[in-house]
């Protein structure tokens, strides 16, 4: 289905700066909302349930998959995060630009449901970089951020099955960046047609 909403998927290796980018995009543009996804991994510092994420319990999600409530779910670092559908195509439905961030893996299933979503990459400027973000978050013990790496290798490893990628080697110039690619969406012709249809019709633009 046609929303006159867009759909902006966001996807980047843990310690990219995935978070942090989407977090100051709805901040500066309140068109943008939010895909709160649900997830079996218990909250991280300030995290609260329904805004970072629904936290729910390995059955509660369980539940859920069975009875086909997400649009797409996957196991990351051994903790399960799933996306609803009725959400995302409500806010769609609404008009609002919904933006969702997700692993790769996820991206792509969204891509194969949602025809008109937007993919977005975020690439961090070097795995010295990286590693290094990674290790100044101080959440993760060593092991952990040894897997994170692990991983992050196979997921960037799937940057040309996205739309756009964003390096993130200064925060300014990656938010810049983001809201282009946000600002460009909503001007494109197919994009215009979804969301102004009244103003389409009143020209005799078929």
């Amino acid at each position: 289905m046609d929303y006159p909403g867009n759909l902006f998927v966001v996807a980047a290796p843990s310690g990219a700066g995935k978070s942090s980018l989407v977090k100051a995009l709805l901040e500066l543009d309140s068109h943008v909302k939010p895909s709160v996804s649900h997830t079996t991994r218990p909250p991280r510092g300030q995290e609260i349930n329904g805004r970072e994420y629904f936290f729910v319990s390995p059955a509660e999600f369980d539940a859920m998959v069975k009875a086909d409530g997400f649009v797409e779910w996957a196991e990351v670092h051994g903790h399960r995060y799933g996306t609803s559908r009725q959400a995302i195509a409500q806010r769609m439905q609404e008009g609002s630009d919904v933006v969702l961030e997700i692993d790769f893996q996820g991206a792509v299933s969204i891509k194969q449901l949602f025809a008109n979503a937007v993919s977005i990459f975020i690439l961090p400027p070097s795995w010295e970089e990286l590693r290094s973000r990674l290790e100044r978050r101080g959440e993760d013990a060593a092991a952990t951020i040894e897997l994170r790496l692990k991983n992050a290798a196979l997921e960037v490893a799937q940057v040309d099955r996205f739309d756009f990628v964003i390096i993130n080697d200064s925060f300014d110039r990656a938010l810049f960046d983001l809201k282009a690619i946000v600002h460009a969406q909503r001007l494109k012709l197919a994009a215009q047609r979804r969301a102004r249809a009244g103003i389409f019709a009143a020209l005799n633009i078929s």
